[in-house]
Protein backbone atom coordinates (compact mmCIF):
# COMPACT_ATOMS: atom_id res chain seq x y z
CA UNK A 1 0.00 0.00 0.00
CA UNK A 2 1.68 3.12 -0.91
CA UNK A 3 0.10 6.03 0.77
CA UNK A 4 0.43 9.56 -1.13
CA UNK A 5 -1.29 13.25 -0.08
CA UNK A 6 -3.97 12.00 -2.43
CA UNK A 7 -4.77 8.81 -0.86
CA UNK A 8 -8.50 9.44 1.07
CA UNK A 9 -7.99 7.58 4.30
CA UNK A 10 -11.10 5.40 6.16
CA UNK A 11 -10.90 4.08 9.45
CA UNK A 12 -12.49 2.60 12.09
CA UNK A 13 -13.00 4.08 15.78
CA UNK A 14 -13.31 2.18 18.87
CA UNK A 15 -11.41 1.18 22.38
CA UNK A 16 -10.36 -1.35 21.78
CA UNK A 17 -9.41 -1.47 17.75
CA UNK A 18 -6.51 -3.01 17.17
CA UNK A 19 -8.59 -7.01 16.83
CA UNK A 20 -10.50 -5.19 13.99
CA UNK A 21 -10.85 -7.65 10.91
CA UNK A 22 -12.58 -4.46 9.04
CA UNK A 23 -8.64 -3.40 7.94
CA UNK A 24 -7.80 -5.62 5.83
CA UNK A 25 -11.24 -6.54 4.46
CA UNK A 26 -11.62 -2.76 3.10
CA UNK A 27 -7.97 -2.50 1.88
CA UNK A 28 -8.42 -5.56 0.04
CA UNK A 29 -11.19 -4.38 -2.03
CA UNK A 30 -9.67 -0.99 -2.23
CA UNK A 31 -6.69 -3.07 -3.64
CA UNK A 32 -8.51 -4.74 -6.09
CA UNK A 33 -10.58 -1.93 -8.00
CA UNK A 34 -7.29 0.64 -7.72
CA UNK A 35 -8.76 2.77 -5.68
CA UNK A 36 -6.34 5.53 -4.04
CA UNK A 37 -7.96 4.55 -0.33
CA UNK A 38 -6.44 3.09 2.72
CA UNK A 39 -8.03 2.06 5.82
CA UNK A 40 -6.48 1.97 9.07
CA UNK A 41 -7.54 1.59 12.71
CA UNK A 42 -8.05 4.45 15.25
CA UNK A 43 -8.13 3.81 18.66
CA UNK A 44 -10.50 6.65 20.42
CA UNK A 45 -11.06 6.30 23.95
CA UNK A 46 -14.14 7.23 25.30
CA UNK A 47 -13.41 10.56 26.86
CA UNK A 48 -11.85 11.20 23.66
CA UNK A 49 -14.42 10.63 21.70
CA UNK A 50 -15.59 14.10 20.69
CA UNK A 51 -11.92 15.20 20.12
CA UNK A 52 -11.51 11.94 17.91
CA UNK A 53 -14.36 12.76 15.50
CA UNK A 54 -13.71 16.63 15.36
CA UNK A 55 -10.63 15.38 13.97
CA UNK A 56 -11.10 12.93 11.33
CA UNK A 57 -13.61 15.13 10.05
CA UNK A 58 -10.87 18.64 10.03
CA UNK A 59 -8.53 15.98 8.32
CA UNK A 60 -11.15 15.24 5.97
CA UNK A 61 -11.31 11.58 5.69
CA UNK A 62 -13.82 10.10 3.66
CA UNK A 63 -15.69 8.72 6.07
CA UNK A 64 -15.27 5.79 9.10
CA UNK A 65 -16.45 3.11 10.83
CA UNK A 66 -17.48 3.01 14.41
CA UNK A 67 -17.44 -0.11 16.81
CA UNK A 68 -17.94 -0.84 20.40
CA UNK A 69 -18.25 1.28 22.51
CA UNK A 70 -18.88 4.51 20.64
CA UNK A 71 -21.82 3.26 18.26
CA UNK A 72 -24.50 5.00 20.41
CA UNK A 73 -22.28 7.74 22.15
CA UNK A 74 -21.58 8.83 18.44
CA UNK A 75 -25.15 9.94 18.06
CA UNK A 76 -25.20 13.54 19.31
CA UNK A 77 -21.86 14.54 17.61
CA UNK A 78 -23.05 13.55 13.97
CA UNK A 79 -25.09 16.57 11.89
CA UNK A 80 -27.58 14.09 10.19
CA UNK A 81 -28.51 10.29 10.90
CA UNK A 82 -30.45 8.21 8.52
CA UNK A 83 -33.78 7.19 9.39
CA UNK A 84 -32.71 3.59 10.09
CA UNK A 85 -29.94 4.16 12.19
CA UNK A 86 -32.46 6.32 14.28
CA UNK A 87 -34.83 3.55 14.51
CA UNK A 88 -31.90 1.15 15.35
CA UNK A 89 -30.77 3.93 17.87
CA UNK A 90 -26.73 3.65 16.86
CA UNK A 91 -24.13 4.09 14.28
CA UNK A 92 -21.86 1.94 12.46
CA UNK A 93 -20.60 4.31 9.33
CA UNK A 94 -20.41 7.93 9.19
CA UNK A 95 -19.53 9.58 6.06
CA UNK A 96 -17.61 12.25 5.82
CA UNK A 97 -18.67 15.38 3.02
CA UNK A 98 -17.75 18.89 3.32
CA UNK A 99 -16.90 18.86 7.16
CA UNK A 100 -20.59 17.43 7.78
CA UNK A 101 -20.79 13.49 9.12
CA UNK A 102 -23.65 11.51 8.17
CA UNK A 103 -24.18 8.41 10.15
CA UNK A 104 -25.52 5.22 8.96
CA UNK A 105 -26.13 1.88 10.40
CA UNK A 106 -25.55 -0.77 7.87
CA UNK A 107 -25.92 -3.70 10.39
CA UNK A 108 -29.49 -4.95 9.31
CA UNK A 109 -27.97 -4.74 5.17
CA UNK A 110 -25.68 -6.81 6.01
CA UNK A 111 -27.92 -9.14 7.72
CA UNK A 112 -30.37 -9.22 5.19
CA UNK A 113 -28.01 -9.30 2.54
CA UNK A 114 -26.54 -12.49 3.90
CA UNK A 115 -29.82 -14.32 5.01
CA UNK A 116 -30.75 -13.71 1.24
CA UNK A 117 -27.33 -15.13 -0.09
CA UNK A 118 -26.40 -17.93 2.17
CA UNK A 119 -30.18 -19.10 3.06
CA UNK A 120 -32.31 -17.74 0.32
CA UNK A 121 -34.28 -16.66 3.32
CA UNK A 122 -36.49 -13.52 2.13
CA UNK A 123 -38.36 -12.02 5.43
CA UNK A 124 -41.68 -10.68 4.51
CA UNK A 125 -44.71 -12.75 5.98
CA UNK A 126 -42.40 -14.96 8.27
CA UNK A 127 -42.15 -15.64 11.46
CA UNK A 128 -38.93 -14.74 12.85
CA UNK A 129 -37.29 -15.83 16.68
CA UNK A 130 -34.33 -13.43 17.48
CA UNK A 131 -31.96 -14.29 21.06
CA UNK A 132 -31.02 -11.51 22.76
CA UNK A 133 -32.29 -7.96 23.43
CA UNK A 134 -29.20 -5.98 22.69
CA UNK A 135 -27.95 -3.75 19.94
CA UNK A 136 -27.03 -6.48 17.37
CA UNK A 137 -31.06 -7.48 18.31
CA UNK A 138 -32.13 -4.03 18.11
CA UNK A 139 -30.71 -3.95 14.82
CA UNK A 140 -32.21 -7.56 13.08
CA UNK A 141 -35.61 -6.70 14.54
CA UNK A 142 -35.58 -3.72 12.41
CA UNK A 143 -34.24 -4.70 9.53
CA UNK A 144 -36.70 -7.16 9.65
CA UNK A 145 -39.30 -4.92 10.22
CA UNK A 146 -38.63 -2.69 7.65
CA UNK A 147 -38.60 -5.69 5.26
CA UNK A 148 -41.94 -6.54 6.27
CA UNK A 149 -41.15 -10.35 8.58
CA UNK A 150 -44.81 -10.52 9.66
CA UNK A 151 -43.35 -11.76 13.63
CA UNK A 152 -40.77 -11.01 15.22
CA UNK A 153 -40.04 -12.48 18.74
CA UNK A 154 -37.56 -11.85 20.70
CA UNK A 155 -36.35 -13.87 23.59
CA UNK A 156 -33.77 -12.72 26.12
CA UNK A 157 -32.55 -13.80 29.84
CA UNK A 158 -33.81 -10.45 31.07
CA UNK A 159 -37.68 -10.35 29.72
CA UNK A 160 -37.42 -6.32 30.84
CA UNK A 161 -34.93 -5.59 27.99
CA UNK A 162 -36.63 -7.92 25.36
CA UNK A 163 -40.07 -6.65 26.06
CA UNK A 164 -38.56 -2.93 26.15
CA UNK A 165 -36.90 -4.05 22.54
CA UNK A 166 -40.49 -5.39 21.01
CA UNK A 167 -42.94 -2.59 22.43
CA UNK A 168 -39.94 0.09 20.57
CA UNK A 169 -39.90 -1.88 17.07
CA UNK A 170 -43.98 -2.26 17.50
CA UNK A 171 -44.48 1.47 17.97
CA UNK A 172 -42.58 2.59 15.63
CA UNK A 173 -42.61 -0.64 13.00
CA UNK A 174 -46.81 -1.31 12.82
CA UNK A 175 -47.08 -3.92 9.86
CA UNK A 176 -45.27 -6.55 11.64
CA UNK A 177 -46.33 -8.02 15.05
CA UNK A 178 -43.61 -7.72 18.01
CA UNK A 179 -43.39 -9.57 20.97
CA UNK A 180 -41.08 -10.79 23.72
CA UNK A 181 -40.31 -14.12 25.86
CA UNK A 182 -38.12 -15.63 28.55
CA UNK A 183 -35.32 -17.17 26.94
CA UNK A 184 -36.03 -20.35 28.40
CA UNK A 185 -39.58 -20.29 26.11
CA UNK A 186 -36.92 -21.76 23.49
CA UNK A 187 -37.22 -25.29 25.15
CA UNK A 188 -40.81 -24.94 24.28
CA UNK A 189 -40.93 -27.39 21.33
CA UNK A 190 -44.69 -26.47 19.62
CA UNK A 191 -43.13 -22.92 20.35
CA UNK A 192 -40.07 -22.96 18.00
CA UNK A 193 -42.02 -25.08 15.60
CA UNK A 194 -43.97 -21.63 14.68
CA UNK A 195 -41.02 -19.82 13.40
CA UNK A 196 -39.05 -19.65 9.51
CA UNK A 197 -36.09 -18.77 10.87
CA UNK A 198 -33.88 -18.38 14.21
CA UNK A 199 -31.32 -15.64 14.68
CA UNK A 200 -28.67 -15.60 17.29
CA UNK A 201 -27.58 -12.31 18.20
CA UNK A 202 -25.92 -12.89 21.44
CA UNK A 203 -22.67 -13.98 22.24
CA UNK A 204 -23.19 -17.24 23.04
CA UNK A 205 -21.20 -19.83 21.14
CA UNK A 206 -17.80 -17.90 21.42
CA UNK A 207 -16.77 -19.86 24.04
CA UNK A 208 -17.87 -23.30 23.21
CA UNK A 209 -21.09 -22.91 24.77
CA UNK A 210 -24.92 -23.25 23.57
CA UNK A 211 -28.69 -22.31 24.19
CA UNK A 212 -29.66 -24.78 27.07
CA UNK A 213 -33.06 -27.10 26.33
CA UNK A 214 -33.03 -25.83 22.50
CA UNK A 215 -33.81 -28.67 20.52
CA UNK A 216 -33.46 -27.20 16.49
CA UNK A 217 -35.42 -30.70 15.53
CA UNK A 218 -38.84 -28.98 16.54
CA UNK A 219 -38.31 -26.22 13.73
CA UNK A 220 -40.56 -26.79 10.80
CA UNK A 221 -39.39 -28.31 6.93
CA UNK A 222 -37.58 -25.55 5.54
CA UNK A 223 -37.14 -23.60 8.33
CA UNK A 224 -33.28 -22.15 8.83
CA UNK A 225 -30.86 -20.39 11.61
CA UNK A 226 -28.44 -17.79 11.39
CA UNK A 227 -25.56 -16.85 14.14
CA UNK A 228 -23.94 -13.96 13.95
CA UNK A 229 -20.95 -15.17 15.81
CA UNK A 230 -18.31 -16.17 12.91
CA UNK A 231 -15.21 -17.64 15.63
CA UNK A 232 -15.67 -19.75 16.37
CA UNK A 233 -16.94 -20.75 12.67
CA UNK A 234 -19.31 -23.37 13.80
CA UNK A 235 -21.39 -22.50 17.69
CA UNK A 236 -22.63 -25.48 19.13
CA UNK A 237 -26.29 -23.56 17.47
CA UNK A 238 -24.59 -24.22 14.46
CA UNK A 239 -23.55 -27.75 15.09
CA UNK A 240 -26.73 -29.00 16.24
CA UNK A 241 -28.17 -27.35 13.00
CA UNK A 242 -25.72 -29.22 10.86
CA UNK A 243 -26.33 -32.73 12.56
CA UNK A 244 -29.91 -32.52 11.70
CA UNK A 245 -30.21 -30.94 8.06
CA UNK A 246 -31.60 -27.47 9.33
CA UNK A 247 -30.01 -25.34 6.58
CA UNK A 248 -27.66 -22.58 8.60
CA UNK A 249 -25.00 -19.94 8.29
CA UNK A 250 -22.78 -17.46 10.48
CA UNK A 251 -21.71 -14.22 10.85
CA UNK A 252 -19.16 -13.67 8.15
CA UNK A 253 -21.41 -13.36 5.77
CA UNK A 254 -23.24 -10.28 7.56
CA UNK A 255 -19.95 -8.74 8.47
CA UNK A 256 -18.63 -8.95 4.90
CA UNK A 257 -21.94 -7.57 3.46
CA UNK A 258 -22.10 -4.33 5.79
CA UNK A 259 -18.58 -3.81 5.28
CA UNK A 260 -19.58 -3.81 1.28
CA UNK A 261 -22.54 -0.88 2.27
CA UNK A 262 -20.10 1.19 4.17
CA UNK A 263 -17.64 0.91 0.89
CA UNK A 264 -20.16 2.09 -1.40
CA UNK A 265 -20.93 4.90 0.71
CA UNK A 266 -17.82 5.94 0.81
CA UNK A 267 -16.41 5.11 -2.57
CA UNK A 268 -19.55 5.33 -4.58
CA UNK A 269 -18.37 1.78 -5.91
CA UNK A 270 -19.09 -1.53 -5.37
CA UNK A 271 -16.61 -3.68 -3.93
CA UNK A 272 -15.28 -7.34 -6.38
CA UNK A 273 -17.98 -9.77 -5.46
CA UNK A 274 -16.14 -12.19 -2.84
CA UNK A 275 -13.54 -9.86 -2.23
CA UNK A 276 -14.03 -8.99 1.09
CA UNK A 277 -15.57 -11.62 2.93
CA UNK A 278 -12.36 -14.18 1.33
CA UNK A 279 -9.91 -11.42 2.77
CA UNK A 280 -12.19 -11.88 6.22
CA UNK A 281 -12.17 -15.87 5.88
CA UNK A 282 -8.24 -15.30 5.56
CA UNK A 283 -8.03 -13.41 8.93
CA UNK A 284 -9.62 -16.21 10.88
CA UNK A 285 -8.34 -19.45 12.12
CA UNK A 286 -9.56 -22.75 10.38
CA UNK A 287 -8.80 -26.49 11.54
CA UNK A 288 -5.71 -27.52 11.62
CA UNK A 289 -4.04 -23.80 11.98
CA UNK A 290 -5.27 -21.52 14.83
Amino acid sequence: MNITGKTRITGIIGWPVAHSLSPPMHNAAFKALGLDFAYVPFPVAPEGLAAGVAGLAALGVAGFSVTIPHKVAILPLLDRITPEAELIGAVNTVQVEDGRLTGYNTDGIGLLSALRSKLGFLPEGRQVLVLGAGGAARSAAASLGLSSAGRVEVANRSPEAGRALAEAMQERLPGTAFASQPLDRIADRGYLASFDLVVNTTSVGMAGDGFAGLDLAALKPGACVYDMVYAPPVTPFLAQAEALGVPWANGLGMLAAQGEAAFRIWTGVAPPEGCMEQALAACLPTPGNP
